[in-house]
Order: C-alpha cells, then structure tokens, then sequence
C-alpha cells in the first residue's frame, strides 16, 4: 500500500482539512517534470511546503491547546464532583459517568493528535524523498530545518498522560483512589517479580500509553511537584571487564551470573547513586533471580569503587540515626562488602550506560501489576577498551546528561533504540490469573514479545561488536518490522457511546456521515495498519506474516520454528470469557467454561508465553566472526537421565555378552563358532553407547542446541542383533 493510499484510509475525518496534501505535492512533481524542473518550479514547490507545513503546526497547537482547556475544565469537574461526596446532595453513579465518558473523550483527542502528527510527519518525509530523488534538487536537508522549528511532530504527551491518569483514577474509584507507599515496594532492599518483555513500535507508544492508564494510574512518586521531563529519567552505568565475563554470564543465563550497575533517577545533579546487583538463578535451586541495591552518595562514589571508602563507614551515620533496624542495616552492609570485593577482583570497570525516560504504571502500595514503558533508550559507550578514555578516571562520563538524543555523542558510541521497551511485572498468588485486560493487551498488535531481552547485554552487543564473539538472538532480526495489523477483537482507542434519543431524532446519520465513520472503521482496522512499500524492511514485514508464519521463541529465549498458522480468534482466555459472559443459557456458560478450563490447562498463563504470530522470522543468520547465543536451561535431572540412558545400554551389552559367554562355555563347536555374533555385537553396543554418552555430556555442559536424539544407536543394534541370530541358524544349519 502507497502512503497516499494508506494517508486516505488512516486520516481523522474531523481533521481532514488539515492534513498534509500529499495527493497534491505528489501531482505536482509529476506534472512539472513533464517540461523539466527549473529553479522556478522549485521555489513554488518550497513555498507550497511552508503553507502545508504551518497549516499542520497551527492545527497541533490549537488542537494541543483545546485539549489543555479541556483537561482543565475536567479536572474542576472532577474536584467539584469529589467535594459533593460528603455533602446532603452527594453525586450519582450518572455523574461519575458522564465524567468518565467525558475523560475517554478526551483520551480519544490526545491519541486522534498523536496519530495525525505521526502521519503528517511521515507524509513530510515521503515527499521530500519523492521530490530528491525525481528532481535532483537536494531539499531534503534543508526544509528539515524549517521542520525542526515547527516541531509538531516533537510534541510529548507524557504531562497530558500523568493528568489525565490522576483524573481517571480519581473517577474510576469514585474519589476513593487506593493509597499506599508511591514507591510501592521501593522500601525493600530485595524484590522478585515474573517479568515479561516487549517492544513497542514508537507509532503505538501513545496509544499503549493511554489503554493502561484507563486500568493502571501513572506511579508518581511526588504528587506535590509538578511533573517535569526530566523526573521519568532514568539512567545506569553498567561495569564489566575487558573480558566481558559478567557479559557472557548474563547471555549465557549461566546459573550465579551477575551484572552490576549504578543508577540513579533525574539529571546529573542527582545527589544519590544507587549500587545494584542483579542475579540470575535456575529454577531447578528453588531460588528466585533477585535484584538488590543499596544508596551511597555521589562524592563518594569513586572512593568505594577502589577501595579507599568502605562499606563500614557508607553505613556509620546509618547506625548512628537508627532508622532502620540493625538487622536491616546489616544486611545492607554485607551486600555492600559483597559489590566492593567484586568490583576489585574482577576488576570491572563502566563499560555501557543506558539511558531512558520511564512511565511507570501502578496502584499505590500494590505491587501485583506494574507495568513500565521505558522510551527513548540509548545506549552510549563508558568503557576505554580502545584506548579512548571517556570517563576521565571517574565512574561515569560527564559529557552527557539527560538531554536526549545526544548530539554531541559521536555515531560509534551511541545505540539509539528504535522502540520503546515495555515490562509486564506481576506478583500473583500460585495459580492465581493475570487481569483479563494485561492478557488481552500482551497478546494484541501493540506489543512485540521479545523474552529475556536485556538493555545491558543490547548496548554491549552493539556498541562493542569487536570485543565479543557471541551475541543475543534478537540482535540480527532488529530491521525486521514489529508493526503487526489490528484484529477486529482487540483492545484499542475509543470514543464512548453517548446515547440521547433527542440528539438521535434531531440529527440522523446522512451518507456523508456514513463515510465518514466507515473510514474511521478503516483507520481502527487492519487496513490502517499496513505499512508503505518504502517502509517494509527485510522478510519479516507484514506482507510476509499475514498467515502467522515464522517462528516464535519459547520462554527460555530459544527460537522455535513453527508452521504457518492462521490467527484464530480464541486462542487466548479472554475471547472465552466473553463468551460465558454473553451466553444465554446455563448449558453454553457451562461449555465455555469447560473450554476455557482446557485452554488453560493446555495453554497455561498467557502473559508468560509467547502468543502465536510473532513476526521475527527464524531464518537468521550471524554475522562473520559471530555466534548466536541462545539460552539454554540446564536442570541436574538432565545428567542423571543421560546417565541412566548409558546404563540401560550397557545392560542390554551385557546381556548380549552373557548369551555369547554361555554359548561358548557350554556349546558345542557349531555354538562356540556362532557365539562371535553375540560377542561383536556386544562390543559394538559398549563402543557406541560410550561415544555417545561422552558426546552428550560434553554438549549439555557447553549448552549447546545439538540434537540429543540417538536415530541411529537402537536400528543398528536391532541389525546386528538380527545377523547374530541368522548366523547362529545358519551354523547350527550347517
């Protein structure tokens, strides 16, 4: 599909006078060219952009500045509706949705603003390509500076999203919002969470935005100051060695592997620097993976890296205050010992720091369901292993703060993530389920699961490819396009229903309405979502998916081949639900029930695996010099069964053995003679079932993918097995 075609089929109808004339700009380069592009030509050309474009940056700043006076208004409403509560005349359960409707409405505007400003943008950028590339006149550069001074397509929703979270919750809970701790569990040291991983494409960024915080608030931590930009930053400093020994452990999973950072929260005049250590374990111990962290202040910093400021006088003033237990202090003076001794054995040093603004959506003092989208990720180079020192000797680079994206960073050792990053963390009850919505909103075209991806192991893959020879199995598939088009089903922006028959009567839907509304139909579905010519990257575009061919990854990170599949609507728990829900006789409830309780059974929880239709295709290949790293569970069982598989086939060895001794001992000189069969038939099953276990124990220890399927072992036996028999018969025949 062309980008005027998809232009036609995506835009607002409300907005349509104001969108970009792609069609028109179009038609003009084309018919121009006829007689030769002249300098005239171009003139008129740049002039009829600048009118596009302040059309399009006038609408955005009209339409950004409604919304604010809308968000104002709303925000009144609500204060006023919560003051009546206590009141003679307390408000009705009409009004909280009237103010819930009007709240979704304006929900609505931010992701129809968000979309027309994407679309634009691009339209920009297409016709400029257009007119470089048919004209030989070289716009491009320079009319992106216009762009860059009406950046309409710049403008970030993340203050709009943390007002209108605040209102929601305040409607959503009828002024009852939960309280409880904003940091949620920030006061313990250790935490374990099932955590999933996806991306998201930055053109579902907003929406996915504005979907959670219709069932999660947006977590402030101070509710008294008023947001800033810089309060969702979030910034760490990653320490390995030249080696890359914490690198390979957290690639490999290897059970104990750790990866060490400091982090802090908003700029770099952050005074507190949070020490952490992050612990991979197998389930096989009984263990969970944990993360634990303890503060230490900034000037101190460098002093307890190399030793010179230990970890009993970081905790003196602790001790001294007494407002944590003794307990609880001490603990967090052995974790630090722990880290220091670490840091000077292994020698690590700052080796990637990542970069990102993070949303966090969560209730207050409830920790079961959060979910973060950490936008902006970057990843920029600390280390000095090229003879460049970019620390200075300090544990962090001071040349960059958080002002993204950098520009001052040179190419080679920055990584500016092309997505958004999302995490589903969840701490359930055993055999409890995941919120219908966090299912249906994991498995819909919004998100890409990518599991076990890590920002560390990326940014060091990336920016330094030289110093490793394995890397992560996402790392090849990064120009394959995440976009997926939208099912009829699934969870996505709407404006609420406001039934008034009065309205109804006075205005009845004529064919220009009908139009419109079906294009807005056109805009929600699949055909909304198909992605220009230009835009397709590599095999994995959506062209190439629409069956749901490809392959998938299991959830220990290992790609799985699969057939193709066709998307079925029901393969996830929440289509069955709803089909309970509307079931008209008890007979159709109770089938549905049965059907969810199998798909369950069969299925499992849907959050912590992969739903059918990724788009990463499984035929990649590493670059030169390079292996894929995928990582494998090793469980102890897996040893005590390639053990006794060896010893059941010594058994049979020495059975066979056995009947060739018996026939020798007690035989007769025909017997004796077809005793070899037996014997060399022994011997070949002591030879290969050796070979074999050896061989197998060698590769479950390398955790490499090989297959440990012995094809060949039992036919051959069953040969010579056979041939003994013939040849004993033929002796005794003879």
């Amino acid at each position: 599909m062309k980008f005027g075609q998809q232009l036609s089929k995506s835009l607002i109808p409300q907005y349509s006078y104001y969108y970009i004339c792609y069609d028109d700009l179009k038609s003009d380069i084309e018919e121009n060219l006829k007689n030769g592009w002249s300098q005239e030509l171009e003139t008129e050309f740049l002039e009829s952009l600048e009118i596009e474009l302040d059309k399009v940056y006038s609408f955005c700043k009209v339409k950004h500045s409604e919304i604010i006076r809308r968000l104002k208004d709303a925000y009144l409403q609500v204060k006023h509706t919560i003051r009546l509560i206590d009141s003679n005349n307390p408000p009705s359960e009409l009004d909280f949705n009237i103010l819930e409707e009007e709240l979704s409405d304006i929900i609505a505007d931010v992701y129809d603003l968000g979309k027309f400003s994407r679309l634009n943008y691009i339209g920009f950028q297409k016709i400029l390509k257009k007119h470089d590339k048919k004209t030989k006149f070289i716009l491009k550069p320079i009319f992106q500076v216009r762009l860059d001074s009406k950046p309409f397509f710049k403008e970030n929703y993340d203050e709009l999203v943390v007002k209108i979270s605040q209102l929601y919750d305040l409607v959503r809970t009828r002024g009852n919002p939960i309280r409880g701790d904003a940091a949620a569990g920030g006061k313990q040291q250790n935490f374990v969470r099932q955590t999933t991983k996806y991306w998201v494409h930055p053109d579902n960024i907003t929406e996915l935005k504005l979907i959670i915080l219709k069932h999660l608030p947006v977590l402030v931590f101070n509710a008294n100051k008023e947001f800033e930009r810089e309060d969702s930053a979030i910034t760490s400093i990653y320490y390995d060695n030249e080696d890359m020994d914490l690198y390979y452990g957290r690639l490999r999973k290897d059970e104990g592997a750790e990866a060490h950072r400091l982090r802090w929260y908003g700029g770099m005049s952050s005074d507190t620097i949070f020490l952490e250590r992050k612990t991979h374990r197998e389930d096989w111990t009984g263990e969970k993976s944990v993360k634990a962290r303890f503060a230490l202040k900034e000037p101190h910093v460098n002093d307890f890296l190399k030793g010179r400021y230990t970890a009993e006088q970081a905790f003196a003033k602790m001790y001294r205050e007494g407002k944590k237990s003794i307990k609880e202090i001490e603990s967090l003076e052995a974790l630090a010992i722990e880290i220091q001794y670490t840091m000077l054995k292994k020698k690590l040093r700052p080796v990637v720091r990542s970069f990102y603004n993070r949303t966090a959506f969560q209730l207050p003092g409830d920790a079961r369901v959060r979910i973060s989208l950490d936008t902006e990720l970057t990843m920029v180079r600390e280390d000095n292993f090229d003879g460049c020192d970019r620390t200075h000797n300090n544990w962090r680079r001071m040349d960059i703060g958080v002002d993204w994206p950098f520009k001052q960073v040179k190419d080679k050792d920055i990584c500016r993530f092309p997505y958004a990053v999302l995490e589903v963390k969840l701490q359930t009850q055993l055999g409890q389920e995941p919120p219908e919505w966090v299912r249906e909103l994991v498995s819909s075209h919004l998100v890409e699961p990518v599991p076990k991806f890590s920002k560390f192991i990326h940014g060091v893959a990336t920016l330094l490819n030289d110093n490793v020879n394995q890397i992560p199995f996402w790392l090849p598939q990064m120009d394959v396009d995440i976009r997926k088009p939208a099912l009829s089903d699934q969870m996505n922006i709407t404006r609420p229903v406001r039934y008034d028959s009065d309205i109804d009567n006075e205005f009845d839907l004529d064919d220009e309405d009908e139009e419109d509304a079906a294009l807005v139909a056109a805009m929600n579905g699949p055909a909304g979502n198909y992605m220009d010519q230009e835009e397709r990257v590599g095999y994995g575009s959506i062209e190439n998916n629409q069956s749901g061919s490809g392959s998938r990854h299991n959830n220990d990170g290992q790609l799985v081949q699969s057939e193709p599949v066709n998307r079925i609507e029901g393969v996830n728990g929440t289509y069955n639900e709803r089909r309970i829900a509307s079931a008209s006789n008890l007979i159709s409830k109770n089938y549905y029930r049965f059907v969810q309780y199998l798909d369950h059974y069969f299925n499992g929880d849907q959050i912590s695996k992969v739903p059918v239709g990724t788009v990463f295709d499984s035929k990649i290949t590493a670059p030169p010099g390079k292996t894929i790293c995928v990582p494998v569970r090793v469980e102890p069982k897996v040893y005590f069964a390639t053990e006794r598989t060896f010893l059941s086939w010594i058994s049979i060895a020495i059975i066979l053995g056995g009947v060739s001794t018996a026939l020798l001992t007690y035989g007769t000189q025909t017997t004796m003679i077809a005793s070899l069969g037996f014997f060399l038939t022994s011997l070949f099953v002591i030879a290969r079932t050796t070979y074999v276990y050896i061989t197998r124990v060698i590769n479950i220890r390398q955790k490499k993918a090989a297959d440990y399927e012995d094809k060949l072992g039992p036919s051959l036996v069953c040969a010579f097995l056979l041939l003994s028999m013939i040849f004993s018969f033929y002796c005794n025949l003879a």
